[in-house]
């Protein structure tokens, strides 16, 4: 690429272009040739996730939680502005126990950006999303090089469970990229202990300030600063405990700003947590308690959120990411448990690197195990293990090749190829499914056609606008409005929250409470919704084949009823 590169710019040098414009395309092709060759893919991969994302973003309907995580948002801004004279966010629900800076920051952007609330929630978490896939793919290039970067931006990119949800996760999307970011900080400090560079330091407390300033579970991004100081002691601290104290207490009391920066951050965004010193541990502890009546579904079972089988969470975990990442995962795993696969000067840094992504990566799952906790959609609450499984993965993949170039170059070029088919192959998946990539699975229970009506798929009910489209299709269709008097309406009941329906739904369509007596029903296959209904269906939203949601008309069945 550099000798391609140069020979353009030898073919630039003509007396007929401007001196600027000369200038400017010499200066342009010397920085590409200076550039590695993936290091330019991974700007073009975000290139092109950002223009995906502005010009789709508002393909994506509005979740069942997001109207009242935006109320909350209003009810901190008002907390401010009155003074904290005006409390009322502490009775909505319980949603003082979770930080409002996402949601805080939409409130307020809302009143300059021209855009429905809505769709610049989710333009701001899919930009967010595309962040933490920055950040991932920053991190295993720190440990592995532009390859490794590469390919673990193209990991989690093609993952339907990171790109699906970026655009209507608005919690979990935005803590899961603030701790990518914070986990690469750690990492670029980790290196340099006891005398970490005061940015990486700064960078790791405000990236962990604004995870707690959504979510509480960033709390484990403390337990990861002596994991990572252990990683990066000196060799003879083993041998002598005493240096090994007071590396861990040097190193510790460097990263003491960064915890008063995330402090800082974290009771301006979530002002619980500045009532009382012990409200963060409070909240984290409520979270493992709560027993709300929600159900959820594995393979075929159907539990309460506290009764899901330990392994719930890992389960999800190995059928809804690509095949890919579990391989490259399993191949940073044993490249770092066995060195003698990787014969370069850089093993050792690389293994202490690796065990630090392993363990950010594992350790929550393992705590999940351990202490039972409630779970429920899948992986929803645990996206932030995605992007250390996407490091692990451009690190396994990149050094796998790697061995295959020495050993025989033809087999590291069929190596690339497979990989490049199998995200390929990932990347049309996630085409098909468009908008709803968040309910792909992999092939190891056949798909989403295997997944369907057995595991969890459209939790949030996205499918209603497509839904809303297909009822007013039918009554184009079968009832025109010149047939039919102008005032009549059609009563539509569903399973979900109304407001993806409201801002779909045209006057002559309204939304029911009572779904037994409404003249149309819109439910998702998710936890056989559906069939809550012996209505015709009159129209349905599928994707590769699968139906992920219907539209039946009831009438007929009503009329029954009521002759009956």
């Amino acid at each position: 690429m550099t000798e391609v590169a140069r020979d353009l710019a030898g073919t630039i040098e003509q007396p007929l272009a401007p001196l600027s414009v000369r200038s400017r395309a010499l200066r342009g092709l010397r920085m590409i040739a200076g550039r590695d060759l993936y290091d330019l893919g991974s700007i073009v991969l975000l290139g092109i996730l950002v223009i995906l994302v502005l010009t789709t973003f508002r393909s994506y309907a509005i979740t069942n939680d997001e109207w009242i995580q935006h109320r909350y948002g209003e009810l901190i801004v008002a907390y401010y502005r009155s003074g904290f004279a005006d409390r009322s966010l502490f009775h909505l629900y319980n949603l003082y126990l979770y930080g409002g800076l996402f949601d805080s920051v939409a409130v307020l952007l809302d009143r300059v950006v021209p855009l429905d609330v809505f769709d610049l929630r989710h333009l701001m978490s899919a930009l967010i999303g595309v962040g933490g896939l920055g950040a991932a793919l920053a991190t295993a290039r720190l440990i592995a090089g532009p390859r490794a970067g590469f390919l673990a931006g193209v990991a989690l990119a093609v993952c339907g469970s990171w790109y699906g949800t970026m655009f209507h996760h608005t919690k979990d999307i935005p803590l899961a990229a603030a701790m990518a970011g914070a986990i690469y900080f750690l990492a670029r400090a980790g290196r340099d202990l006891p005398r970490p560079r005061l940015r990486h330091v700064v960078g790791f407390g405000a990236l962990t300030g604004a995870a707690l300033g959504i979510k509480v579970l960033a709390l484990l991004l403390v337990c990861y600063v002596p994991v990572a100081i252990a990683l990066n002691s000196p060799a003879h601290c083993a041998r002598a405990p005493r240096d090994a104290i007071s590396f861990m207490a040097a190193s510790l009391l460097r990263f003491v700003p960064a915890l008063l920066i995330a402090y800082a951050i974290m009771i301006v965004a979530w002002p619980w947590s500045a009532l009382a010193p012990l409200n963060p541990i409070r909240g984290l502890i409520s979270f493992g308690d709560f027993c709300y009546d929600i159900r959820t579904v594995l393979d075929g079972h159907v539990y309460r959120m506290a009764t899901v089988p330990r392994w719930y969470v890992p389960a999800y975990l190995l059928i809804k990411v690509p095949l890919l990442m579990l391989a490259g995962t399993a191949l940073a795993l044993m490249f770092a448990a066995v060195p003698v696969f990787v014969q370069e000067a850089a093993s050792d840094r690389r293994r202490r690197d690796v065990a630090l992504i392993a363990f950010a990566a594992f350790f929550p799952l393992l705590c999940e195990a351990i202490a039972h906790g409630p779970a429920f959609c899948g992986l929803r609450h645990f996206l932030f293990v995605l992007p250390p499984l996407a490091v692990l993965t451009g690190v396994g993949l990149d050094t796998a090749v790697a061995r295959a170039a020495a050993w025989h170059r033809p087999v590291a070029a069929a190596l690339l190829a497979v990989i490049a088919a199998g995200f390929s192959w990932n990347a049309l998946t996630l085409y098909r499914l468009h908008p709803y990539e968040y309910v792909v699975y992999n092939p190891l229970v056949g798909g989403l056609a295997g997944a369907s009506r057995l595991y969890a798929t459209d939790y949030w009910a996205t499918i209603m606008p497509e839904a809303v489209d297909g009822l007013e299709a039918y009554l184009a269709k079968t009832e025109p409005v010149a047939s039919r008097d102008a005032h009549h309406v059609y009563t539509v009941a569903f399973c979900g929250e109304r407001a993806a329906f409201l801002k779909k739904a045209k006057p002559h369509l309204h939304w029911a409470m009572v779904w037994e007596t409404a003249d149309f029903f819109i439910a998702p296959t998710h936890m056989n919704c559906d069939l809550n209904s012996k209505g015709r269906v009159v129209a349905t939203v599928q994707r590769l084949g699968v139906p992920l949601g219907y539209v039946k008309d009831q009438r007929a069945m009503i009329a029954l009823r009521h002759r009956g």
